[in-house]
């Protein structure tokens, strides 16, 4: 399929044929397409549970209060923040750049950049996804107010605007795997209605990681796997062009 095929193919399937097998290692490759998603400065703060096994996908099902759409689904997949692997992650990207620099940068230009990224993910990530009971948040917060009155500025640095950006970083991640399903012919359905704590407790989560998503997996039944019609406001509604 062509990708305006594969957007109009994938719908959220409530209901799957438990007699369609799909394969995991399918499943498997469409994850690592969704770790090319975009994401904030690079960070990479998620972490992807691919559930195959049949107790385990019944336990989330609980947790997901018996919706259909995971009850049904062959396999599933939870999409995890992980704000608190901002060091670990930070350190990674640093050393990559530091090679990605000397490797693709004129020579001339290297020791520059290559002191642009110590700053960067040495000192201002660590400094961004810093938490602290919402102490650190405020003085990023008052920090950019005063940088502000000489210049543009990012203001939205608060500790809950950085868990903001870590979520809608995971969720690129999650549409780039949707889409990647739709062109094997999988469908999918994205569900927001679980119980975290639960869900949290099966995956065996440490207390900083965040469920962003569950994004359960199969071929949908026919007849009864999306519920009709699919439903958009006008294009017209929302598109301003300025």
């Amino acid at each position: 399929m062509d990708l305006e095929a594969v957007l109009n193919h994938r719908r959220s399937v409530r209901v799957y044929d438990k007699t369609k097998k799909i394969d995991t290692l399918k499943v498997k490759h469409g994850l690592e397409l969704a770790t090319l998603a975009p994401n904030s400065s690079n960070m990479q703060l998620w972490e992807f549970y691919h559930i195959t096994e049949p107790e385990t996908l019944a336990n989330l099902a609980k947790a997901c209060l018996g919706q259909t759409a995971v009850s049904t689904a062959a396999e599933a997949v939870v999409f995890v923040t992980r704000q608190d692997l901002y060091k670990k992650r930070s350190k990674f990207v640093l050393e990559f750049e530091k090679g990605n620099i000397q490797r693709n940068s004129p020579i001339e230009r290297q020791e520059k950049r290559i002191k642009d990224r110590e700053l960067y993910y040495g000192k201002i990530m660590p400094l961004l996804y810093t938490r602290f009971f919402g102490i650190v948040g405020l003085f990023r917060v008052l920090l950019t107010k005063v940088i502000g009155i000489f210049r543009p500025i990012t203001r939205q640095v608060s500790e809950n605007d950085m868990r903001v950006v870590v979520h809608k970083s995971c969720a690129l991640a999650a549409q780039t795997f949707m889409i990647a399903m739709a062109n094997e012919g999988y469908d999918t359905c994205p569900l927001e209605g679980f119980d975290s704590k639960l869900v949290k407790r099966l995956l065996k989560l440490p207390r900083g990681a965040e469920i962003n998503m569950v994004i359960s997996v199969g071929i949908r039944k026919e007849g009864s796997g999306i519920w009709g019609e699919r439903c958009r406001v006008p294009f017209e509604e929302v598109y301003k062009n300025l």
